[in-house]
C-alpha cells in the first residue's frame, strides 16, 4: 500500500510540475495576478508529493520489500540499516528520484524565501524550474521507474555494491546532488532574467546566495568522495581524474566563477551577459555529468547505468534546456549592456581574470574527459587520457589563480593601484617566499612541486589574513574584526581553505613514500622513519561479509605508536571483494597500510604509504565550505532585512 502511494504521489508531482511550468509563465506574460499566484502553492505541493514518494521508496528499502525490483537489485536483508537507507540512492532509479526531490526542494525554497522578488520574475523562475522538473519526471516515469514490481518476489535481494557500503559513500551523493541540482535554480534565474530582459544589481543579489549554497554543497560532496576514494579503494590516492570525478568537478569550477562574477553584477552592474552565460553553463555541465554517469558512453567505477536509451533521453534534456537557454541568450545578450566602467587595474579586472582561469580550467577538464570518446567516434582510435595530461594541463591555471587571489582581494573597485596592493601584501609575500625557500633547502635534489605548493598555500592563507587586518585600518582596533561583515570573514576563510588544500596536495604528491612487499608475520621492516610488523591475519565475520583482518604494529624510534587493522573483505551475496585500509592519521602525515592476498610462503602482500599533509587536503575543503557558509549566513540576513524594510526591488530594464 505504501509503495502504491509513493508511485501515485510521483505521478501527481509530474502533473503539478506541468501546471507550474505553464500557468505562471503565461500569467507573468499577460500580467494576470491570479495565474502568477499559482506558482508558489504549486512549488510547495510538488515538493511535498515528491518527498512522499521518496519516503515510500525509503520505507521499501528499510523493510526489505523485495516485491520492488530496485530493492531486489540493490539491497539484502542482512545489510546494516545505514546501508539499507543509502541503498535508496545507491542505484540509478533511486538516485534519480533523489535528483527530482532536490530539484523540487530548491523550487519550493525559491517560493518560500523569494518574497522580496518581483512577482513576475519569481513566477518565471518557478516556471522554468518546474519545466526542468517535468523533463526529469518524464525520464523517471518512462525509463527509470523505481516502483516497478517483481512478478515473483525472491526471498532475498542481490545486495548493494560493496564499494558503496561505506559511511563516506552513504553521505557523498546527497551532498553532491544538492550542489548539482542546486545550480538549476541559478539556471532558472538566468532564463527568467533573459525572458524579462532585466539584469541589474538586485538580480545579482538574488542569484548569489543560491550559487553560494550550491557551491558549498558541491565542495562538501566532492571532498567526501575524495576522502572515500582515499581510504576505501586501497590505492592511497585522493583523485584519479575519473570521468565521474570530473563530472562533479567541472560544475564546481563554473559555480566558483559564477559566484565571483555575480559579485561584479551586484557591486558594479558589469559582466551581466557573462554572468548569465555562466549560470546556464554551470547547470549545463551538471546535466553533462548526469549524462556521463548514466549513459555508458564512458567507463567508470562510479557509473550508475549503461543503458544507451536512458543516455539518449538525458542527452535530449541537455540539448533542449542548455541549447534553448543559449539560443535565448544569443537573442537577448545584446540588450544586457554593462553600466559599470572599470579600469584595467581594478578588482573587477581581477575577477574577470579569475573567471577566465576557472572557465578555461573547466574546458581543459572537459576536453580531457571526452576526448577518448571523440577520438573513437571520429578517428576510430582508442585513447586513454589519464592523470599526467590533467596534471600538466590543469595545474598552471590553478597556480595562476592562487597567485592572483590575494592581490585581487585588496585591489580597489573601478580603479586600483598595483603598487599599493603589493605594498599591502608585502609581509604575506615575504613569508611565503621565505618558507618556500626553506623547504627547497631542506629537500635538496627533489622536485619543485613541494616548494611551489608551500609558496601558494602560505601566500593564500597569509594574504587572506593580511586582507582582514587591512580592514581594521591603521588604528589596529581589534574589536573591529568582530564587527566585520560575515561575508568578509567567509571570503578569508574560503581563500585560506583553498591555500591549505593546495599545500596538502603538493606535499602529498611531492614527498610521499611507498613500499610494496610480501610481509612475513613477526618480521619487522622499515618504511621511511617508521617500522612496521605484521603480527598476524585473522578470519573474521561481519554482518554481510567475511574479512581477512591483519594486525600491524607501527613503531617509530622503537616505540609503538599505533596498532592498525587493515582488512580485505569478501561479500558473498555480491561476490565482490573490497579493501579496507588502516590509517594512522596525524596532523603532518598519514601512515597508510593495506593487506592483500595470502602467499604460498606464508606471507601476505602488504602496501604501506607514508603520506605527508594528506589530511590538509580535506581540512582545506572543510575550511572552504565553512567560509561559504559564513558568507551565506551574512547574505541571507541582509537580504531578509532588506525585504522587511523596503518594498521589493524593481529591476531596471537593461536596454
Amino acid at each position: 500500500m505504501i509503495t502504491e502511494l509513493g508511485h501515485f504521489a510521483l505521478i501527481l508531482a509530474f502533473l503539478v510540475a506541468c501546471v507550474q511550468a505553464v500557468v505562471p509563465m503565461i500569467g507573468a506574460h499577460k500580467r494576470w495576478p491570479g495565474w502568477i499566484a499559482v506558482a508558489e502553492p504549486a512549488a510547495t505541493a510538488q515538493f511535498l508529493l515528491v518527498a512522499l514518494s521518496f519516503a515510500a521508496l525509503m520505507h521499501a528499502f528499510i523493510v526489505s520489500d523485495f516485491s520492488l525490483r530496485v530493492v531486489v537489485q540493490n539491497s539484502h536483508s542482512a545489510k546494516p540499516l545505514l546501508y539499507k537507507i543509502s541503498g535508496v540512492w545507491g542505484n540509478h532509479e533511486g538516485s534519480m528520484l533523489l535528483w527530482v526531490l532536490i530539484l523540487a526542494l530548491f523550487g519550493a525554497m525559491a517560493a518560500w524565501f523569494g518574497g522580496n522578488l518581483p512577482p513576475s520574475l519569481r513566477a518565471r523562475v518557478l516556471a522554468v524550474q518546474a519545466a526542468v522538473g517535468v523533463a526529469f519526471f518524464a525520464f523517471i516515469l518512462f525509463t527509470s521507474n523505481p516502483f516497478l514490481r517483481m512478478a515473483v518476489p525472491p526471498f532475498d535481494g542481490q545486495d548493494l555494491n560493496p564499494l558503496l557500503q561505506d559511511p563516506g559513500l552513504a553521505f557523498h551523493p546527497p551532498f553532491l546532488y544538492l550542489g548539482y541540482v542546486g545550480l538549476s535554480i541559478c539556471f532558472s534565474f538566468a532564463v527568467a532574467a533573459l525572458i524579462e530582459g532585466r539584469v541589474d544589481a538586485a538580480w545579482g543579489r538574488w542569484v548569489r546566495p543560491w550559487t553560494l549554497l550550491s557551491w558549498v554543497f558541491l565542495t562538501i560532496g566532492i571532498a567526501l568522495g575524495s576522502w572515500w576514494a582515499y581510504y576505501e579503494l586501497g590505492w592511497g590516492g585522493f583523485w584519479f581524474w575519473d570521468p565521474v570525478e570530473n563530472a562533479s568537478f567541472m560544475p564546481w569550477l563554473l559555480a566558483a566563477a559564477l559566484l565571483h562574477s555575480a559579485i561584479v553584477v551586484e557591486k558594479r552592474e558589469a559582466l551581466k551577459s557573462w554572468t548569465i552565460l555562466l549560470a546556464i553553463l554551470a547547470f549545463g555541465f551538471s546535466l553533462i555529468g548526469t549524462f556521463i554517469v548514466r549513459s555508458g558512453v564512458l567507463t567508470s567505477v562510479h557509473a550508475f547505468a549503461t543503458d544507451p536509451a536512458r543516455g539518449v533521453f538525458i542527452l535530449a534534456i541537455l540539448v533542449i534546456f542548455t541549447g534553448g537557454a543559449l539560443t535565448l541568450f544569443a537573442a537577448r545578450a545584446g540588450e544586457m549592456q554593462a553600466k559599470g566602467v572599470f579600469g584595467v587595474v581594478s578588482r573587477e579586472s581581477a575577477l574577470v581574470i579569475n573567471n577566465i582561469l576557472l572557465a578555461v580550467a573547466c574546458f581543459v577538464v572537459f576536453t580531457g574527459t571526452l576526448w577518448p570518446l571523440v577520438a573513437e567516434m571520429l578517428f576510430d582510435r582508442k585513447l586513454s587520457v589519464g592523470a599526467p595530461f590533467f596534471d600538466m594541463a590543469f595545474t598552471p591555471f590553478m597556480v595562476a589563480l592562487g597567485i592572483l587571489l590575494p592581490l585581487g582581494s585588496v585591489l580597489s573597485w573601478k580603479r586600483g593601484k598595483v603598487g599599493r596592493a603589493l605594498r599591502q601584501m608585502a609581509p604575506a609575500l615575504g613569508l611565503a617566499v621565505a618558507l618556500a625557500g626553506l623547504v627547497w633547502a631542506m629537500q635538496t635534489g627533489r622536485t619543485l612541486l613541494g616548494p611551489v605548493g608551500v609558496f601558494l598555500g602560505v601566500w593564500l592563507v597569509a594574504g587572506a589574513v593580511t586582507d582582514l587586518l587591512g580592514r581594521i585600518g591603521r588604528s589596529r582596533d581589534w574589536r573591529r574584526l568582530a564587527r566585520l561583515p560575515r561575508a568578509d570573514w567567509g571570503k578569508a576563510v574560503a581563500h585560506s581553505g583553498m591555500g591549505v588544500t593546495m599545500l596538502g596536495i603538493a606535499g602529498l604528491m611531492a614527498w610521499q613514500e611507498e613500499d610494496i612487499r610480501v610481509a612475513q608475520p613477526g618480521e619487522p621492516y622499515a618504511v621511511g622513519a617508521y617500522e612496521l610488523e605484521l603480527q598476524g591475519v585473522t578470519r573474521v565475520r561481519g554482518p554481510n561479509y567475511f574479512s581477512d583482518m591483519g594486525e600491524v604494529s607501527l613503531r617509530r624510534d622503537g616505540v609503538e605508536i599505533a596498532h592498525l587493522y587493515p582488512e580485505k573483505r569478501t561479500y558473498p551475496v555480491a561476490k565482490m571483494p573490497t579493501t579496507e585500509a588502516a590509517i594512522d592519521n596525524g596532523f603532518l602525515r598519514d601512515v597508510y597500510v593495506v593487506v592483500g592476498d595470502a602467499q604460498a610462503n606464508g606471507g601476505w602482500t602488504m602496501r604501506v604509504y607514508v603520506k605527508p599533509l594528506a589530511n590538509w587536503i580535506w581540512g582545506g575543503a572543510i575550511l572552504m565550505a565553512i567560509g561559504g557558509a559564513l558568507s551565506l549566513s551574512d547574505r541571507r540576513f541582509r537580504v531578509a532585512a532588506g525585504a522587511k524594510k523596503t518594498a521589493p526591488a524593481r529591476g531596471v530594464p537593461a536596454e
